[in-house]
């Protein structure tokens, strides 16, 4: 279990080092462990109530959430990783491949942060470059030739914005995804479980199914590079959380996404096995009523929800 905190949940943390502690006395500590457990609970109801846009984006952050890799090990097995886009090299961001969910085939491709400076370094702060989306489309066409629901993962600041991402194609890479996942021809469930920012988290975000952690937050632009743009001001960051409308409760009354799990008393990295299992059931759900739609329908539903996002209104010249 991770201690180290935000700063509105600094009792929390001191609550679980204690949970922890109690828990090495024995039998006869069970009753003090429930109560610090109940305890824990009520007072995380009282804080995650009622966050700001600003502590969201925070929680979104936190490096003890589950990442891809937690989520394969918790609710996958067979996991059989693929690397390289055949064409440059392979990318440590996006984490690709195939596994069996319930017995069942899929395909699974996700965003990969680090927890530590190495990990983080390696896996490039979860930040894919253009070979790490062909490496997911290469993935995405093996979903389709063998018929295989596709399982997508989003957690990433964004795509990265470095120079050699831009010579090799970051644009078009995001592009060509996101035309091909408009038409493929599998059921595809897409999760924001951390960050969803910019085009870096919608090429492997167009599902027919699109979900997103309570707190987790999914938006055009991260809100320091909202508040650089508009206020010149990276200070303002956490007032262009609050007009970004990032959150999973703003997005889903937009129409943005479709459902909103839960996460566990404190958040996701409080019990990532509850979250873990929580995902789990969505994914079931869900799947199960994609798979009853024939294709062409599947892909008509999926073109008619992205085509209603948005409001669009017509200046008549007088």
């Amino acid at each position: 279990m991770a201690f180290e905190g935000l700063v509105f949940e600094e009792e929390l943390v001191a609550i679980r080092k204690a949970i922890i502690a109690a828990r090495t006395g024995g039998p006869e500590a069970d009753s003090l462990v429930e109560e610090l457990i109940r305890k824990h609970d009520i007072l995380a109801s009282q804080i995650f109530t009622n966050l700001s846009p600003w502590q969201v984006v925070q929680l979104a952050r936190h490096s003890f959430r589950p990442y891809t890799l937690d989520y394969i090990s918790m609710l996958f097995t067979g996991f059989s990783e693929i690397h390289g886009d055949r064409g440059f090299a392979d990318d440590p961001a996006i984490v690709a491949g195939m596994a069996y969910f319930r017995g069942e085939p899929v395909a699974i491709i996700g965003h990969q942060k680090g927890r530590d400076v190495k990990q983080r370094l390696y896996r490039n702060f979860g930040q894919p470059k253009p070979e790490g989306y062909r490496k997911a489309l290469r993935v995405m066409k093996f979903a389709e030739k063998f018929s295989r629901p596709l399982i997508c993962l989003i957690d990433t600041p964004g795509a990265f914005p470095g120079i050699e991402a831009e010579e090799r194609g970051q644009a078009e890479a995001i592009a060509r995804n996101l035309r091909e996942m408009s038409r493929l021809r599998v059921p595809i469930i897409v999760i924001v479980t951390g960050e969803g920012g910019s085009g870096g988290a919608l090429a492997i975000g167009v599902g027919d199914r699109v979900l997103m952690l309570q707190f987790a937050i999914y938006s055009v632009i991260s809100p320091e590079g909202c508040a650089a743009i508009l206020w010149k001001d990276a200070s303002m960051a956490e007032t262009a959380a609050d007009k970004l409308h990032l959150t999973s409760e703003k997005l889903l009354k937009l129409g943005i996404v479709d459902g909103v799990l839960p996460e566990p008393p404190g958040g996701a990295h409080a019990d990532s096995r509850s979250m873990g299992a929580t995902v789990g059931e969505a994914i079931a759900q869900n799947l199960k009523k994609l798979k009853s739609l024939k294709t062409a329908k599947l892909i008509e539903e999926r073109y008619t929800k992205f085509r209603q996002m948005g409001v669009f209104t017509l200046a008549l010249e007088g």
